[in-house]
């Protein structure tokens, strides 16, 4: 069956609306397992004192936050996403942070209309251009609302070997629901993770100056039993994935999954593998 990005993108906006909340309560450990790619990210888009930033697929907001920080009072951030649901608590944890330059706005991705061109300094998309099916319009949708010299930076999976813990899920998964390999173009996780992918698609998009940084990232947790519960209420690509599959016969599935992802754990508990990709450019 062709893929098809209209009916994808309303399950995904269905998908993150179910999760919002468990991503939310998941933040702690979210920013601590990113916190080095954010770093990278923040740096590299050139965020400091008085940005104004966009953020893009921003989620639950950690990164939006972390961006603010960066900006202070005489900054801008603005994050969009798919899902209202999760924007209210990006606004939520904005206001108990006592951080007032953070907007929301419900926004696809790819459709950054809204907003004028060269409006921004700085945008920024942390594991949310992987999943969006015209990743290239999405960055040329980026390029448009930047000012000349602004850069964006995004945090990407890179490929499915080096991130276990999420590629054995996503196999175990595939087999089960007999779901097809992904078609070549198709958002996903690993979809700008190959070797000059990313480099490629800034290029692609008319970006300048772009650079690619490796970034490990293990994801560190109590056990596999911990990772499982974390990946089971709060990723809404392998809900989506599981959608194939009876629903008397996902927690078999879910018991797999914890089965294989056992391998990671050692005696100061559980480091599933991750390694991440920041990459940047200038317009």
């Amino acid at each position: 069956m062709p893929f098809d990005p209209i009916a994808y993108k309303t399950t995904t906006r269905s998908q993150w609306e179910d999760a919002a909340e468990a991503w939310h309560c998941w933040g702690p450990t979210l920013e601590t397992w990113l916190d080095r790619a954010t770093a990278a990210m923040l740096d590299a888009a050139g965020v400091d004192a008085g940005a104004q930033v966009l953020d893009v697929a921003a989620g639950a907001g950690g990164q939006t936050l972390a961006a603010a920080r960066r900006a202070g009072a005489g900054g801008r951030v603005v994050a969009t996403d798919i899902s209202p649901t999760i924007l209210t608590y990006a606004a939520k944890a904005a206001a108990a942070a006592g951080l007032t330059t953070v907007e929301t706005v419900e926004a696809d991705g790819e459709d950054l209309g809204a907003f004028p061109a060269g409006s921004f300094d700085a945008v920024l998309s942390r594991l949310g251009l992987i999943y969006l099916p015209d990743q290239a319009g999405a960055l040329a949708g980026m390029r448009r609302v930047l000012r000349d010299g602004g850069r964006v930076a995004v945090v990407v999976y890179s490929t499915l070997d080096r991130n276990r813990f999420f590629s054995l899920p996503v196999s175990i998964i595939r087999e089960r629901a007999q779901l097809p390999p992904p078609q070549p173009g198709q958002p996903g996780p690993f979809s700008l993770g190959a070797p000059g992918v990313l480099e490629a698609a800034l290029e692609g998009a008319g970006f300048r100056d772009v650079r690619v940084e490796t970034v490990p990232a293990p994801l560190q947790l109590p056990s596999a039993a911990e990772c499982v519960r974390f990946e089971r209420e709060s990723f809404g690509a392998l809900h989506q994935m599981l959608s194939g599959v009876p629903e008397a016969e996902r927690p078999a599935v879910w018991a797999d999954i914890e089965a294989a992802l056992r391998q990671f754990e050692t005696p100061a508990g559980f480091a599933g593998e991750c390694e991440l990709l920041v990459g940047s450019g200038a317009r």
